[in-house]
């Protein structure tokens, strides 16, 4: 009998497959996920209701004063922790914590405008029961800075880092501009969660003695503004509203030279609260 021919024996491609199912497909292995669809889900289930976060400072300051992030995404993580290790080390573990990288791409898709930072992050509001009863608590310890009817949402924000500065219990605007839009948030650097921010109108204001800025008042040098005042700014255009004049209890001038119009609206909170911080308030 021929010994079997070894040239004849079954090939190796022809033989069963041992990991094919039983019509014969081969299975595909299943595709890993890509890093960034976690924190891009979450961002999109929060995006609604949530405040938006963006740069590293503002994220910065919402972690360092208690602010619920809900998401936090960078293009560049290392960079972000490197910013941190150098301005922020109280904060730095919660920030590497909460921040996930994702492609550039992504992140510029997430925001309005990129931020040189790469930066960007998701938090929930305070609630405005909460504000509303820090804004009414007596006795209170540092004024509350009264905007009324601004316009201009980049003031607005720069106002609210500057009452965050001073320990201001808080920032109101009177009018249709929402202290919480993107825009001042980004122009208050993350500060909005270390005072409390909201919109009222001026019946709604808290107790309390209104010294209002205006041209005729009195020279606020000559003046010792109380830890509870409401300090009111009117608008840059059109100054206070007859409606915030009537509830004022004193009018305030600031030393202006006569060919000067006017101040910028956050350099005349500025100068009030410097003020009243060297009249016996001050920062905490």
């Amino acid at each position: 009998m021929a010994a079997p021919d070894r040239d004849t024996a079954p090939d190796r491609d022809t033989a069963p497959d041992r990991d094919a199912a039983p019509d014969g497909t081969v299975p595909v292995a299943p595709r890993p996920p890509d890093r960034d669809a976690a924190p891009v889900t979450r961002w999109h289930r929060h995006s609604g209701g949530a405040v938006l976060l963006d740069g590293f400072h503002a994220l910065k300051h919402a972690v360092r004063f208690g602010a619920e992030v809900e998401v936090a995404v960078t293009a560049d993580r290392a960079a972000a922790l490197a910013l941190a290790d150098e301005l922020a080390p109280d904060v730095r573990e919660a920030l590497a914590a909460l921040l996930a990288e994702v492609p550039y791409a992504t992140y510029a898709s997430l925001v309005p405008r990129p931020h040189p930072t790469a930066v960007a992050a998701l938090a929930v509001r305070p609630s405005r029961a909460a504000n509303l009863a820090r804004l009414a608590r007596t006795p209170r310890t540092a004024p509350v800075v009264v905007l009324d009817q601004p316009r201009n949402l980049g003031n607005a924000g720069a106002v609210i880092r500057l009452a965050a500065g001073f320990g201001a219990t808080g920032v109101v605007t009177t009018g249709t501009l929402d202290p919480w839009h993107p825009t001042v948030v980004r122009g208050g650097a993350g500060l909005h969660f270390a005072t409390a921010v909201e919109r009222l109108s001026v019946g709604e204001l808290p107790a309390g003695p209104v010294f209002a800025l205006d041209p005729e008042g009195e020279d606020i040098r000559a003046l010792e503004l109380p830890d509870d005042a409401l300090l009111a700014f009117g608008s840059e255009r059109s100054g206070l509203s007859s409606e915030l004049r009537a509830r004022a209890d004193h009018l305030v001038a600031l030393p202006m030279r006569p060919q000067v119009s006017s101040y910028n609206l956050a350099t005349s909170v500025a100068m009030t609260l410097y003020h009243w911080s060297t009249t016996g308030g001050a920062p905490a």
